[in-house]
């Protein structure tokens, strides 16, 4: 390893940490990918390396590419960081604002997308990599890139950015919680996406959940003891925190709304990651 190739890594290293952040969606992971592609880095040798920058962008990719597809085979190790902010203090606009200076609401319609879409969209769209090395990381010619890019680009386009809850999300999530409460089967089946996904985030990793009949079976734990609660933004998501009778924070949850329905739920329950929530109690409950 010469001093140049550390030298121009270290030039790259904020460039790889963009491109695996936006891959991932986790600030960690993306530190722990840029990590192992500079361990690939030292095992290299130099001569076979025509260009360092397109190079160290190939395994970063190619690393995040494997990382996102295990996710998805096993969504139990998702691990995409945190963000919890508050609805009910700026104005709505002003949160959308908010989630899109820390990029939440990109990354949010990102995950609509399978990882080869995200992989194509991210390097070519945000980062200019050209399509026929895209195919290399993929595995598919360039021109095959490049309409996985397109596809990717058509849905990222269609898909309405986070807002804040207006009449129909409000309506969806009372209609939710009410048949929660009721145990009201056909309610719940009524109000959900037929492929509706639940994620929790417990103390044991995060518990994945799809479909309407799945998700209704378990509504059961939307019914635990909610003395206050609180309008929040997860992850640029509209929902609630919520406390119990003694003050401990109990949970947060945010809803996806599309034309009337749930299509996705977060349910944040580990303690540790609750505590971790700059946001107080309101002083009494909110049906916010």
């Amino acid at each position: 390893m010469t001093v140049r190739l550390a030298e121009v890594f270290d030039a790259q290293r904020d460039r790889l940490r963009g491109v695996a952040y936006r891959m991932l969606g986790s600030h960690a992971d993306a530190e722990d990918v840029v990590q192992e592609a500079w361990m690939r880095l030292v095992r290299q040798d130099e001569a076979d390396i025509a260009n360092l920058a397109g190079w160290l962008t190939t395994v970063v990719g190619r690393i995040s590419l494997d990382l996102l597809r295990s996710r998805h085979a096993h969504p139990e190790h998702e691990s995409a960081d945190l963000v919890v902010t508050p609805a009910d203090g700026p104005a709505p606009d002003e949160q959308v604002v908010l989630a899109d200076s820390v990029g939440l609401a990109l990354l949010v319609v990102l995950d609509s997308l399978t990882p080869s879409e995200r992989l194509a969209f991210v390097l070519h769209d945000m980062f200019g990599v050209p399509f026929h090395e895209i195919g290399q990381i993929l595995g598919k010619s360039a021109d095959a890139a490049k309409m996985t890019a397109s596809r990717a680009r058509r849905k990222v386009r269609a898909t309405d950015r986070p807002a804040a809850p207006g009449r129909e999300h409000h309506q969806a999530v009372q209609a939710f919680r009410a048949a929660a409460l009721d145990g009201d089967f056909a309610a719940l089946l009524r109000v959900l996406d037929p492929d509706v996904k639940l994620t929790v985030d417990t103390p044991g990793g995060v518990v994945v959940t799809l479909g309407a009949t799945e998700v209704a079976a378990g509504a059961r734990m939307f019914s635990g003891e909610v003395a206050r609660q609180r309008p929040v933004l997860v992850n640029g998501i509209p929902g609630h925190m919520t406390w119990r009778p003694d003050g401990t924070r109990l949970s947060a949850i945010a809803f996806t709304v599309a034309g009337g329905r749930i299509t996705a739920i977060h349910i944040v329950v580990d303690p540790a990651k609750l505590a971790a929530i700059q946001l107080s109690a309101p002083a009494r409950r909110s049906d916010g």
